[in-house]
């Protein structure tokens, strides 16, 4: 505790618990996770872990990823989520936000969508960005695909 890598209020993720840390004492830390269980943690098992302080810096980046089908155009489509995180008032202008074509998945084309936050609005801009783009490919014809197999049936 020495180091004080996380302090009350904080988020953090330790000993596969994810939330709030509530108070500290000398043998263990209390957590409040997002569906509001209250875990009490004994400090040996924080201490001999990862721990990731979500709230530690003032931004954050969102990494999404968006797949469209094989078909479809994908100068339009980029451009579709460029857009929409343009407009977003709560996406940062610097650092830029990043849209790339990043994989050739087995069903879909998939885009990598990383836009910076502040971070207290890190799911607001998640949830907004995701809804918008599927709003915003429906409307453009843009499909979304499902993982799906052809199955060939050859008759001797």
């Amino acid at each position: 505790m020495v180091y004080r890598p996380f302090d009350i209020g904080d988020v953090i993720n330790v000993a596969g618990i994810q939330g709030s840390v509530k108070s500290m004492n000398l043998v263990s830390t209390t957590i409040a996770t997002p569906d509001n269980r209250l875990m009490v943690i004994p400090n040996n098992s924080i201490w001999g872990d990862v721990i990731t302080n979500v709230t530690a810096s003032d931004t954050r980046r969102v990494d999404m990823t968006f797949g469209i089908g094989y078909g479809d155009d994908i100068t339009k489509a980029q451009k579709i989520i460029e857009d929409i995180l343009s407009t977003h008032p709560l996406v940062l202008n610097d650092p830029a936000p990043v849209v790339k074509l990043n994989e050739l998945a087995d069903s879909s084309v998939n885009f990598v969508c990383r836009p910076w936050v502040n971070t207290s609005d890190y799911w607001d801009v998640y949830w907004d960005v995701t809804r918008a783009v599927k709003d915003k490919f429906d409307a453009e014809g843009i499909s979304i695909p499902y993982p799906q197999t052809d199955v060939h049936i050859i008759k001797e």
